[in-house]
């Protein structure tokens, strides 16, 4: 670049010359000066594909020196020598030399062209050369002065630059480690953001996002890796920015792709931003809720599933009494036909009652499972097939996708889960709707999904869905569920719930790989 601007202003020199000489043909010498300027521009541009191409070494430096020399030289001899405007350029061939080599090719470079410029002189002052302008006036004094003076500035000069040089070299240096260092730590930064579990959302005091890294955009559910620009936080977070400044710690609700999450967060302001920014680091405590609330209601459950015992226990043999004397009325030999007809309904209700508190009692206190190792697609694709004669499934739309499974587990209870949950499923959607199967492995454990289209339960009654004798279906028991989610813990495993009306209602069962 710097020689292309040097040349330049060579070639508007030259050309302001002839402008300003009398009306007349250019001589020869201005058009062999034309020509050198090309020539030297032509070189400038070998000069860069060179560099381009990382063909440039110290060879090719010399070679460029040594050029540079020759061009000033011939032009400093085509404008008259010790008149020439063109010694200047003996100069800058020094300073390049001092970029381009270092301070001692600075130094060789600078006898170089004051042996070049004073040989040029000598060679004319004797006539064996003959300048296209002349010498001039140039006597000996006048020859030893414009040596010498060359001599003094090129040498001054050269060790001028040398130590710009060095001192640039070095500095560029100290530049490069620090800008290495710089990336270095930029890459840990990054590092750290990207491999953090916790979710971090920055923005302006606008509360527009400038910065999203990978655990939040999972967390979040976003499609993308980072939100579009001019993203506002409350659309990824709503109600972060106005939660309680003095409460460190917070939860908030949000709706994801995924699901409803329930996050942990802690909102502070930027310092040093100069525009009050926001952090947000947050963490998905959905699970541990979840894994709270399967606590709580395990405790629920299993105090009143004692009580539950107690209560069947003693309701079981006043029950058996009033059977048996309804039996022992009905088979009176005077017993007249309205008797008998009382007594049937009352014998009728009472094994109603009877098997309504066997059910009680099988989920207040059920057997523990007889394990035994089995193919789980088998008996899921058996009780799927088994249930599509029900009349609750006719026109339902059944999908199964079941991947092979080898577990031990309790066929009856497991086949007893299903059965519940699926009769469920079918209650719910209705003809017309869908119920989907699936079964596969993760995260080390065997996930069985049980998923219809109905999505109709509310937020409110998912707490307290495997609660007994909750049920928000007309002559429903409510036994159902919480039977299923008795013998799904009785296995080691857990049974959860997710519904929505956009997405439908899902039963997790969760159930070890080895039992």
């Amino acid at each position: 670049m710097f020689r292309t601007v040097a040349v330049s202003l060579s070639l508007v020199a030259v050309a302001a010359r002839l402008f300003l000489q009398p009306l007349e043909e250019p001589s020869g010498v201005d058009m062999l000066t034309f020509a050198v300027i090309g020539l030297v521009y032509l070189f400038t541009l070998v000069y860069g594909l060179m560099l381009r191409g990382g063909w440039a070494d110290r060879i090719a430096a010399v070679v460029q020196v040594v050029g540079d020399l020759l061009i000033a030289s011939v032009l400093v001899f085509l404008t008259g020598v010790g008149d020439s405007p063109f010694t200047f350029l003996y100069l800058l061939a020094v300073i390049g030399a001092s970029i381009v080599l270092d301070g001692r090719g600075a130094l060789v470079a600078a006898g170089g062209s004051a042996l070049a410029y004073s040989l040029l002189l000598v060679a004319v002052k004797l006539q064996w050369l003959e300048s296209p302008l002349g010498v001039g006036n140039l006597s000996q004094q006048r020859l030893v002065f414009l040596i010498g003076s060359n001599l003094l500035a090129l040498v001054l000069i050269a060790v001028l630059a040398g130590y710009l040089t060095r001192q640039l070299s070095a500095t560029g240096g100290r530049l490069s480690a620090r800008e290495a260092d710089l990336k270095k730590l930029d890459t840990l930064q990054r590092q750290i953001l990207a491999c953090m579990p916790s979710g971090l959302i920055t923005c302006d005091a606008a509360g527009l996002v400038t910065f999203v890294n990978r655990a939040a955009s999972v967390i979040l559910g976003l499609e993308a890796p980072s939100p579009p620009t001019g993203t506002h936080v409350e659309s990824l977070l709503p109600g972060a920015l106005g939660l309680d400044a003095h409460q460190r710690r917070r939860e908030l609700s949000v709706q994801t792709r995924a699901g409803a999450r329930t996050l942990g967060l802690t909102v502070t302001g930027l310092e040093g931003t100069g525009g009050g920014g926001t952090l947000i680091v947050f963490q998905d405590l959905t699970e541990l809720r979840r894994t709270e609330e399967d606590l709580r209601r395990a405790d629920r459950l299993a105090s009143l599933g004692t009580l539950a015992a107690q209560l069947a226990h003693e309701i079981r043999n006043p029950l058996a009494a009033m059977r048996g004397s309804a039996q022992l009325l009905v088979q009176a030999p005077d017993a007249d036909p309205t008797s008998v007809r009382l007594v049937d309904i009352l014998l009728r209700e009472s094994d109603r009652l009877s098997k309504l508190v066997e059910d009680f009692l099988r989920f207040a206190r059920p057997p523990p499972p007889l394990k035994r190792e089995l193919e789980l697609e088998v008996l899921v694709g058996e009780t799927v097939d088994m249930l599509r004669v029900d009349p609750l499934a006719s026109q339902v739309r059944v999908e199964r996708a079941l991947a092979p499974m080898r577990m031990l587990v309790d066929a009856d209870q497991i086949r007893q889960v299903l059965i519940n949950l699926l009769r469920n499923a079918f209650q719910a959607v209705g003809p017309g709707g869908s119920v989907r199967v699936t079964l596969r492995e993760a995260d080390g454990q065997c996930w069985l999904r049980i998923w219809d289209s109905a999505g109709s339960i509310p937020a409110a009654h998912l707490s307290r869905i495997f609660e007994p004798f909750f049920s928000t279906r007309e002559g429903g028991t409510g036994l159902g569920l919480s039977t299923a989610h008795s013998l799904v813990r009785a296995h080691g495993g857990t049974l959860r719930v997710s519904s929505s009306p956009r997405e439908g209602t899902e039963f997790l069962i969760q159930l070890p790989m080895r039992g």
